[in-house]
Parts: structure tokens; C-alpha cells; sequence
């Protein structure tokens, strides 16, 4: 919540801070404003002020967004995982597509062969359709 109320606010004061500035500059460009020191150093100070916020809201996000999709995934995903969601993909190609014979093979093997890791099954039953197919 306390992030929204800074993106919000930097938002608002980047919107206000560009529109003067775009403003100053016209004027500057137009010749309806003489440029002297006070109209440097107000330029300038507009400017340092834009280029500050734009910086700040956009790490902001970006912090925010990294931080928001960290916590959408608590845990980390492990090798494990990795390789049996490969290996259970590359099962149901094998079976073009079936995933209930996918299912049905590794639920075999698990009656057949207990207390294994879940990537064991699926290796194994991608070595069985090798063989059955050879």
C-alpha cells in the first residue's frame, strides 16, 4: 500500500513537473521569456527535478515488479521439478499427446516399483517405450 501512495504521488509531481517545464521552455523558445540566470538555473532545477522523479518512480516499479514476482513464487523451483515436468512433456509427445496413457504408465510403474522420485517413474517409463518400440 505504502508503495501505490509513492508511485501516486511521484506520478502526479512528475505530471506537474513536465508540464512546467515544457511550459518554461515554450516561453524560452518563443522569446516570451528572456533568458538570464534566473530562467537558467529555474530550467535547470526543473529539469534535475524531472529527471530525479522519473528515476525514482521507474526503480520504484521495477523494485516493486521484481519483489511482486518473487513473492508470487515463495518457494523456489528446484531441479526436480524442472526435470519432471521435462520429462513428463516429453512422455506425452512420446504418446502423441495421450496424457491420460502418460498418467496411466507412470501410475503402473508406481505400483510396480514404490518409494521412487517421480522423475524415476517417468524415466523409466520413457526407457520402457523405447524398448517396446525398437
Amino acid at each position: 500500500m505504502g508503495s501505490q501512495v509513492v508511485i501516486t504521488v511521484g506520478t502526479f509531481i512528475l505530471l506537474v513537473t513536465g508540464l512546467l517545464l515544457g511550459y518554461v521552455l515554450s516561453q524560452l523558445v518563443l522569446g516570451y521569456l528572456t533568458f538570464n540566470l534566473l530562467t537558467f538555473f529555474g530550467t535547470l532545477s526543473l529539469i534535475l527535478i524531472f529527471g530525479t522523479l522519473y528515476y525514482v518512480l521507474f526503480w520504484q516499479l521495477r523494485r516493486e515488479q521484481s519483489h511482486s514476482s518473487y513473492s508470487a513464487t515463495p518457494s523456489q523451483i528446484d531441479e526436480n521439478e524442472v526435470s519432471e515436468s521435462y520429462l513428463k512433456n516429453r512422455l506425452i509427445a512420446k504418446l502423441s499427446g495421450d496424457i491420460a496413457a502418460a498418467e496411466r504408465l507412470i501410475e503402473q510403474a508406481k505400483e510396480k516399483y514404490p518409494g521412487m522420485p517421480e522423475d524415476w517413474y517417468c524415466e523409466r517409463v520413457l526407457d520402457d517405450l523405447e524398448r517396446d518400440r525398437r
